[in-house]
């Protein structure tokens, strides 16, 4: 009976142990399970915290950027209008130089051929009947009221302290003489050109009632060789 009672209290310590360790167990893998939960979250907080600083950073760094390119766009600016500013700067230069009569000039332009009358003499002083300076003289002034960027006469560039005189029935060009007929030659706008000559009542009209021949033609081809002083 004894035996008996002890392999009852044994069985009873057995299944107390037993269901004691069950429950450790069952503790540990709980506690073991939260811990794992906790770790899991605080490494998403911490990449959480770390995705939310380096959007930050991104928006500084976009920020950054968009006021570089801002800066950029105002140096693109600024070099655009230094760049234009010398462009027109160079072109003004150009256009100076060949106004001057400094460099070879090409373009469309006028043709203007002054010749002495062939008509019969009327009466006996042939000077009616000839071109004089103050006949090119008028011509040349038209043609550059006109816009005439470079002329010449007879081949020899003109420029701006360029002087046309009588020397009997030829005329001196900064000391160079020239026999008739005088060929005078603008570049420039060639409709333009004609029209300020050819107008009612204008240069051409004057010198017709002077005797004198007149002949104008366009060109979209002419050449004007630099200025050469002898």
């Amino acid at each position: 009976m004894k035996k008996k009672n002890r392999y009852v209290w044994l069985s009873l310590v057995c299944l107390v142990l037993g269901f004691m360790i069950a429950y450790s167990y069952s503790v540990t893998a709980k506690k073991e399970q939260y811990e794992r939960a906790d770790r899991e979250w605080d490494r998403e907080y911490k990449l959480r915290e770390r995705l939310i600083d380096q959007e930050k950073t991104n928006a500084s760094l976009q920020r950054q950027v968009a006021e570089l390119q801002r800066n950029v766009r105002k140096e693109e600016e600024k070099l655009g209008e230094q760049k234009n500013n010398l462009s027109n700067a160079v072109s003004e230069v150009e256009q100076l130089r060949a106004y001057i009569g400094e460099v070879k000039v090409k373009g469309q332009g006028l043709e203007v051929t002054l010749a002495d009358s062939s008509k019969a003499l009327t009466d006996k002083n042939v000077n009616n009947y000839l071109v004089h300076d103050g006949h090119i003289q008028a011509v040349l002034h038209e043609l550059y009221a006109a816009g005439a960027e470079a002329i010449a006469i007879n081949g020899q560039r003109l420029t701006t302290n360029s002087y046309v005189t009588c020397v009997g029935p030829v005329i001196n060009v900064d000391g160079t003489e020239h026999p008739a007929p005088f060929v005078i030659t603008a570049i420039g706008n060639p409709d333009v050109l004609q029209k300020a000559l050819d107008i009612r009542g204008g240069v051409v009209d004057r010198l017709l009632s002077d005797n004198v021949s007149v002949k104008l033609q366009t060109k979209q081809d002419l050449v004007l060789e630099p200025y050469y002083k002898k």
